[in-house]
């Protein structure tokens, strides 16, 4: 899947979902009734930037 651009003009006019890019009243991949938000919408302007971060898994918290 490609990487959604980090900060579209008008994200809420397109579905997220997969690299068709549809726009949100037209959805051509089948994916549900309604459309994917772009992580701008859920996360805020620096969602980029921790979600690039990796996750420290318990383990390696532990020291085991």
């Amino acid at each position: 899947m490609a990487r959604p651009p980090l900060h579209p003009k008008s994200p809420e006019r397109i579905c997220w979902g997969c690299d068709k890019y549809c726009p949100a009243d037209d959805l051509a991949c089948g994916n549900g009734t309604i459309r994917t938000p772009h992580p701008i919408e859920l996360f805020g302007d620096d969602w980029h930037q921790w979600a690039q971060k990796p996750v420290a898994s318990p383990q390696s918290e532990a020291g085991n």
